[in-house]
């Protein structure tokens, strides 16, 4: 499960790097159209937009699963192994509930806009919420896993502390 995480996370990165030199593309061509020539491409701010949102959620896809998200850790660590383990299932559950809202409400509004266009492209407003979507099943997959493991007895006392340290990469 870990590898096949793994590979997927891998796959967001390439996409996230491609959403990211879409935008660079589309917002430097319009800048240099707009000073340069007068004109500019009339979809290039909202698509750039929805590029900064599916790159916002993807890397946080992949920031879950390499523990990068910001936290304190700094009582979990002086806790015995039962303490950083009861710590770990009791914030992996608020985590799972947090994330079930923000899945169920992207759910709603992806299917409650999913017929609306946006103005500029024309393209469904579904797939602005959708990503929403993509978030909260793959956290919910990962903090399910990564809590699998501490419950089963899988993962090591260092793993039960959830957050790394920036020399640690």
């Amino acid at each position: 499960m870990a590898r096949i995480l793994d590979l997927y996370c891998t796959l967001l990165k390439g996409i996230i790097a491609a959403c990211l030199a879409v935008m660079v593309v589309l917002v430097f061509g319009n800048v240099v159209l707009r000073y340069g020539f007068n004109s500019g491409i009339a979809i290039s701010e909202e698509l750039s937009r929805w590029l900064l949102v599916w790159l916002t959620f993807l890397g946080a896809v992949v920031a879950m699963r390499e523990h990068a998200h910001l936290g304190v850790d700094s009582l979990v660590r002086m806790l015995p192994a039962y303490g950083k383990r009861i710590c770990f299932i009791v914030s992996y559950v608020l985590m799972l509930f947090a994330d079930w809202l923000l899945l169920s409400g992207s759910w709603r509004q992806t299917i409650i806009n999913i017929d609306d266009r946006a103005p500029a492209t024309g393209l469904s407003l579904g797939i602005f919420y959708g990503v929403g979507v993509i978030f909260g099943v793959s956290a919910g997959v990962i903090l399910l896993y990564d809590l699998f493991r501490v419950i089963s007895g899988q993962a090591s006392e260092a793993d039960m502390v959830a957050v790394r340290e920036s020399e640690e990469h």
